[in-house]
């Protein structure tokens, strides 16, 4: 029995009839770029998370480039975020010219450390930008807090964790704006590439939705300089079935990672996430740390059950960011989790029996 990392075949042909009627529409209505699939989304992604603005956009990364602009983002500028995560986060930060500034993350859930970002501060920062990894946030209460001390603002790098809650409030509506990804492998995935923004601040809902366009405001007449970042409307028919079933999925993914957990917990060659009580985990990735990650990902792969890692090797270490000065020791955690951490196959699709081989292979 091969086992897929990520179900998107079943996923598509549980929902085949809904999306095919929901793409064919677009085809017959020529209108690919806006038009009501997206108001349609925002709709339902603004309703979904409690937003006032939910901004749809071309990708996650995008989304987080949108933010930065919006916030007047300029070369020189500190950003504070976490070198645990995919480079785009910090990606977005080098583009403008402005300066990534490192913190290392919690040892327990991998997300940033709030005890060590106020030391960080400057009088050059401009924002704080966490990233609320493998689908479960930070502790955005404390990191909101630091920013208001500070008077900064906060971008929360939620591409993982869409659907996720902390406090009973949802990700992405936890902070000064939240971005998200659609990328076909997050929770909820479109068949390209797509993002969203969302914020509660009318003006800058506004500016966003300008630089997404060109920083057209009326039609050849431009405030900003922008970008090309709009979401094209087959991507936001595909997202509106998914979303009408995401609820779903999310209780799915719930209970497979607890599963998972529950069946590994006295597994000795590894250590299963921690999810704190007062916020939840949609699982983007199920990441386990290994004491022999190379010896166990073979196992698993001649088992025909696939691995990934998610992340190898921390930003600070990335020849990209060279320049920074980052060297081996600079944040220790992020490099031990980056040397030990694997993810396993993960999708609300994953069936019993799939899950059991996947622990059994393990235990063997």
């Amino acid at each position: 029995m091969k086992i897929p990392f990520i179900d998107l075949k079943t996923q598509y042909e549980t929902y085949k009839e809904e999306i095919n009627k929901e793409v064919l529409g677009v085809m017959e209505s020529t209108q690919f770029i806006f038009g009501p699939q997206v108001t349609k989304l925002e709709n339902g992604l603004a309703k979904f998370t409690g937003a006032k603005h939910a901004i749809s956009c071309s990708s996650g990364t995008d989304a987080l480039i949108l933010a930065l602009l919006a916030l007047d983002v300029k070369a020189g500028d500190e950003i504070i975020t976490t070198p645990f995560t995919f480079i785009a986060t910090a990606e977005v930060i080098a583009l403008l010219g402005a300066v990534p500034v490192f913190v290392d993350i919690c040892d327990m859930n991998y997300n940033i450390d709030f005890t060590k970002i106020e030391e960080k501060i400057t009088s050059k920062t401009k924002a704080i930008m966490p990233v609320s990894l493998y689908g479960q946030t930070s502790n955005m209460d404390k990191i909101n807090e630091i920013a208001e001390r500070h008077n900064l603002p906060v971008i929360e790098d939620a591409c993982q964790s869409f659907g996720a809650e902390f406090n009973g409030k949802k990700s992405g509506n936890l902070s000064t704006i939240g971005c998200t990804s659609f990328f076909p492998s997050k929770p909820l995935g479109c068949y390209g590439d797509g993002g969203a923004l969302f914020c509660n601040d009318d003006a800058l809902a506004e500016k966003i939705r300008s630089i997404l366009n060109h920083g057209q405001g009326k039609r050849y007449e431009h405030k900003y300089i922008g970008i090309n970042g709009r979401m094209d409307a087959m991507q936001a028919a595909i997202l509106n079935v998914k979303l009408n079933h995401f609820e779903d999925e999310i209780e799915k993914r719930i209970e497979i990672g607890s599963r998972y957990s529950k069946l590994l917990e006295n597994c000795e060659e590894l250590k299963t996430p921690s999810v704190f009580e007062d916020r939840t985990s949609v699982y983007a990735q199920y990441s386990v740390l290994c004491k022999d990650r190379e010896t166990l990902s073979k196992k698993l792969n001649d088992a025909g059950i696939p691995t990934a890692v998610h992340y190898p090797i921390p930003l600070h270490l990335q020849e990209a960011f060279a320049y920074l000065g980052g060297k081996e020791g600079d944040f220790p955690v992020s490099e031990r989790v980056g040397k030990s951490i694997m993810s396993l196959p993960m999708s609300p699709f994953l069936t019993k029996e799939q899950q059991d081989m996947v622990v059994a292979t393990i235990k063997a």
